[in-house]
């Protein structure tokens, strides 16, 4: 039995570039957040659609658009995970898991304290 992601939502290219540049701002704006309240220091770096976290303690995330594919890839410490656009939301092609509760988990992992992305 498979656990893989179902098949993805036919999505144009203007609209993948919407979707994962709101995902994109949308990373930046909670870490902005967690700076100003003083959760924990992630320096953010953006180029185009390519967005890197860097922890303390020299650890990284790196999220990145692959719009030929229309995915969205995600590389932490721990695993490199490859989502697809399924009925709202970003599901991982092998596990099935959601984008956002996936990078949460890795983003604590290498932050050392629960920290929560979520997509709104």
């Amino acid at each position: 039995m498979s656990t893989a992601a179902p098949a993805a939502t036919p999505l144009s290219d203007a609209e993948f570039h919407r979707l994962t540049g709101a995902v994109l701002a949308r990373i930046e704006a909670t870490t902005d957040r967690w700076l100003e309240d003083d959760v924990i220091d992630i320096d953010v770096h953006r180029t185009g659609g390519l967005l890197e976290l860097s922890f303390p303690g020299g650890s990284k995330i790196v999220i990145n658009t692959q719009p030929p594919l229309h995915e969205l890839w995600m590389a932490s410490r721990a695993a490199g995970q490859h989502f697809k656009h399924v009925d709202g939301r970003w599901l991982d092609t092998r596990e099935g898991g959601e984008f956002f509760a996936e990078l949460s988990k890795q983003a604590s992992a290498q932050g050392g304290k629960p920290l929560s992305f979520t997509p709104d």
